[in-house]
């Protein structure tokens, strides 16, 4: 079935969350958050004791491309915004994907970020990196909660007000129930993958180390960067609505297939390319693109002309050559 954005306004519950999370289910999160973040930090001397070769480089490049453009195409564009259409296989695949991140159950997540979008760092907002005031210490604090912090708060977005959608698609629906499954295909898949490309335990051990957990650290820590570091730092060239304070950080644009243009997202939302202007490399638009090329893809958002332009916030009097936009799918 279509993906449908619900606004806030729309019929239905009222209430932005649902109860709380069960603490059986926070200790669980604690080991799927901590763990990766430790191997993480652990990747260098790792690294430097001779525990990494080209297998491990590429079933980690490999699976964090998939796990990566599930998430941004997938879970964000697709299912959450509705910047392109796609028929059933290709949106049980992204949904796959995406939940091979390990990032959440496929619904939640959407209700999530749907409600993030509707209360974007004002009062109902998830994970706003300004919810604690804009002084140092508060700042400080807000960035820490808005990057992992509010990932273990007990409350629930509303999934039945953010996510009807979702939760009335029955092929999705048995994709957020799997959701342990898949975690555990995302763990063992590349140690396996590892034991047969060198048909060694040695393989298979590091294969798990840097294809999952690591490969499943620096996802996480790159996603949750757009919602603390992207709503700090970085340039607003695009008008947002009042409080939103949404910006691009060019540094995290390649490792978040183009994520990090954030500032235009969220000017426009469902816009399928978010890197808009000169320069912006966004990988998760090129795939959209293929899939258009190819016909699984259909009715894509792409930015036009004269919507970038209403939505520019502009300095000069007179156009520049910094002005010019990437418009349609190959602008």
């Amino acid at each position: 079935m279509p993906t449908v954005v619900v606004e806030p306004s729309a019929g239905g519950p009222t209430a932005i969350t649902e109860g709380t999370r069960p603490r059986s289910s926070l200790v669980v999160l604690w080991v799927f958050v901590t763990t990766p973040f430790v191997a993480l930090l652990a990747a260098v001397p790792v690294a430097w004791g001779g525990w990494l070769g080209w297998p491990d480089l590429i079933i980690a490049l490999v699976w964090y491309v998939v796990t990566g453009l599930g998430v941004t195409v997938g879970f964000h564009r697709h299912f959450t915004h509705a910047s392109f259409k796609a028929g059933r296989w290709l949106r049980v695949a992204l949904a796959v994907a995406g939940s091979l991140a390990i990032q959440g159950q496929i619904i939640q997540w959407v209700a999530d970020h749907r409600r993030h979008h509707a209360f974007s760092d004002l009062d109902g907002d998830p994970h706003s990196p300004w919810r604690f005031g804009a002084s140092a210490g508060g700042l400080a604090r807000g960035l820490l909660h808005a990057h992992v912090g509010w990932f273990f708060g007990r409350e629930l977005s509303n999934r039945r007000r953010f996510a009807p959608d979702l939760l009335a698609d029955r092929d999705i629906s048995r994709v957020d129930r799997l959701f342990p499954v898949l975690v555990a295909v995302s763990l063992l898949g590349p140690a396996l993958t590892g034991a047969l490309v060198t048909w060694s335990w040695q393989g298979a051990v590091t294969a798990f180390f840097w294809a999952g957990l690591v490969r499943v650290g620096l996802l996480h820590h790159v996603t949750w960067a757009i919602n603390s570091v992207c709503h700090v730092y970085g340039e607003r060239p695009f008008a947002l609505r009042q409080g939103d304070r949404a910006a691009n950080f060019w540094p995290l644009a390649i490792l978040s297939f183009g994520e990090s243009w954030h500032n235009l997202h969220h000017s426009d939302p469902t816009c399928a390319r978010h890197g808009v202007l000169r320069g912006q490399i966004d990988i998760s638009a090129r795939v959209i693109w293929l899939f258009e090329r190819v016909g699984v893809a259909r009715d894509v958002r792409w930015p036009k002309p004269e919507r970038i332009a209403s939505r520019r916030v502009r300095t000069d009097p007179e156009p520049t050559a910094s002005d010019r936009v990437r418009t349609g799918p190959q602008g």
